[in-house]
């Protein structure tokens, strides 16, 4: 299997998964003609369209390309997506022959009520619930639901590629290192990430066991990060200290 980032929109990664023999799978796309033209700049056919949300820059392109290619469109029961054809819930696999891959659904409410991650092929779309050194503001969720969420998340194989929904890793850098200025393994990763920018490469996919090391929003039980949240008004449980994280970075001036 072949993963392609297809850079849409002004930050959006749209997910391009296909087989040697030209098979595909897209994942959020934002942008129909972004995907057309990957399609036929790589020789693909495209079989399907997952979706892991209903927000527009994750869905806008998905009913032309559906009309386009007649392929089925899996997405969270939710009547705000319109081109759902076959409706997912937590815990349903599906099942593709071409090209030939399983995808387990798991649902991760925060971001928005109804999101959904999808797991398969040692990769994980998780749209924008978990981002590269952080992740999605709550706009429907609440942070005990977001952080449930990213524990579950945080329970996948750790060589699991994370392919988030945008481009957002720089930004989330430069706070994670005001939560942990001495985490070795954070500096890395935020050295590497500077790099990757300034040729315009992604950042993402990146291994599970990175953020694990790296993401403070996935820290929040390591000692620097629980710290830190103690003297940001995250006194309290996990949640607490989540919830003290997720409104500093909501404020924070990257």
């Amino acid at each position: 299997m072949h993963l392609i980032p297809l850079p849409a929109l002004s930050d959006n990664y749209i997910w391009l998964l296909h087989d040697d023999a030209g098979d595909a799978i897209v994942v959020d796309p934002g942008e129909a003609q972004v995907v057309e033209g990957a399609l036929v700049a790589n020789g693909l056919q495209l079989r399907a369209i997952l979706l892991t949300h209903h927000h527009l820059d994750h869905i806008g392109g998905a009913a032309a390309l559906a009309s386009q290619h007649d392929v089925p469109v899996y997405a969270p029961d939710d009547g705000r997506i319109t081109a759902t054809t076959h409706p997912v819930a937590d815990g349903q696999r599906i099942e593709f022959a071409a090209p030939r891959v399983e995808f387990d659904t798991i649902a991760i409410p925060g971001h928005t009520l109804s999101h959904v991650a999808y797991v398969g092929a040692g990769i994980v779309f998780c749209g924008d619930t978990l981002f590269s050194l952080g992740c999605g503001r709550l706009f429907e969720g609440s942070p005990a639901q977001m952080l449930a969420s990213l524990d579950h998340l945080s329970t996948l194989p750790e060589d699991t590629l994370v392919c988030c929904g945008h481009e957002y890793t720089q930004a989330n850098g430069r706070f994670a290192h005001t939560v942990e200025p001495a985490n070795a393994a954070l500096t890395a990763r935020c050295q590497e990430v500077d790099q990757l920018r300034a040729q315009g490469l992604p950042t993402v996919p990146v291994s599970l066991a990175s953020e694990l090391a790296t993401n403070p929003f996935l820290r929040v039980d390591s000692d620097d990060v629980s710290s830190w949240c103690e003297h940001h008004d995250g006194r309290g449980d996990r949640v607490a200290r989540f919830a003290a994280l997720r409104h500093a970075k909501n404020t924070f001036a990257a």
